[in-house]
């Protein structure tokens, strides 16, 4: 068995083909999908975040949303860069979206990747620390995110407050339990991976990740998953690790698949350039029959190594033709792979 989700990364445009065409159109059609997804039976309603560009950026209000008319769908990010946070009101957030939902949210965050502008996180009023990196102060924030999620108190009481105080230090509120558990760290190397590992956190492995043997993708994703549950075993925690992977998936089943995705049939991993120096590979997409979609995503070891899948969704082409997408997948290919 197998967890399957949506990943949408919210894009909106003033285009004639979209159904999503503004940033209003594009929250209120993510409620309406996350309903849809969880009576169609999907596991998971995930968001990506981004800043200077349109599409969903400030997730915490869209994920409350979500999680006040639902009710057992896991609701969460992919991810959420650390670079343009603050880790206290953050937990505030997140501590209220976790309640509001009955305690689905499973967040992923990331030290960022590039952005729309440069050092985006500046506009934000954050700053790097002395000798550190832009990727040194998003791990910073991100370990100081999961202590204060842990509920232990840390601040000292006002001896003449408004409201009268519990004893000892104050922790912030509303305190999620549980929280602390679920949060997922967005890795591009193995190195970042056996990190989060270490720090407790599950793994989210993306479309892409830091080209580092050469391999197809698929496989470069499955080694960095298995040093990842290497580095939670010799951690010595007690829970089990949850791993997530993300791909483009879409069953041709109609003459409107076709149109929209059969170009991508024949889609191969390719190489590219992240930051100035950083040499990635990007997965393929997977678009074919039912039957021959079927034979290619059995050879995928990366998915067989994961126990969740999020799928990407072409979110600008509205609710009802992306349940029909999820749908497929759930009808006609998860069974046949033991993912149902």
């Amino acid at each position: 068995m197998k967890k399957i989700g949506f990943l949408s990364f919210g894009h909106w445009s003033d285009h004639p083909a979209y159904q999503a065409r503004s940033a209003a159109d594009t929250l209120l059609q993510s409620i309406d999908l996350a309903v849809a997804a969880e009576e169609i039976g999907l596991d998971g309603a995930y968001f990506r975040v981004h800043h200077f560009a349109k599409q969903l950026a400030s997730p915490f209000p869209l994920l409350s949303a979500i999680g006040a008319k639902t009710s057992s769908i896991e609701i969460g990010t992919g991810v959420i860069d650390m670079r343009y946070e603050n880790p206290m009101y953050m937990v505030e957030d997140a501590g209220a979206a976790d309640l509001i939902s009955g305690g689905r949210l499973q967040l992923g965050i990331s030290r960022g990747s590039p952005e729309q502008v440069i050092d985006g996180w500046r506009y934000f009023d954050y700053d790097l620390q002395a000798g550190e990196t832009d990727a040194d102060m998003g791990r910073r924030k991100a370990l100081d995110f999961l202590k204060r999620l842990d509920g232990v108190g840390f601040a000292e009481p006002n001896p003449y407050p408004m409201f009268p105080n519990p004893p000892g230090l104050l922790r912030l509120e509303p305190h999620a339990e549980g929280l602390r558990e679920r949060i997922w760290w967005g890795a591009a190397s193995d190195a970042t991976a056996v990190w989060a590992a270490q720090q407790g956190m599950y793994l989210q492995s993306s479309t892409l990740k830091y080209d580092e043997s050469g391999k197809p993708f698929h496989i470069q994703q499955a080694e960095q998953i298995r040093h990842y549950r290497e580095a939670w075993k010799a951690a010595g925690h007690t829970r089990e690790p949850r791993v997530s992977v993300s791909r483009s998936i879409f069953a041709l089943v109609n003459d409107q698949d076709r149109y929209y995705f059969g170009q991508q049939m024949e889609s191969t991993d390719k190489i590219g350039m992240i930051e100035a120096d950083k040499r990635a590979i990007f997965g393929k997409s997977y678009a074919a029959e039912p039957d021959k979609l079927i034979k290619e995503l059995a050879q995928d070891e990366a998915i067989q190594e994961a126990d969740t899948l999020l799928l990407t969704i072409p979110n600008t082409l509205g609710v009802d033709y992306n349940v029909h997408v999820l749908s497929s997948i759930l009808k006609h290919v998860a069974p046949a792979l033991g993912w149902r």
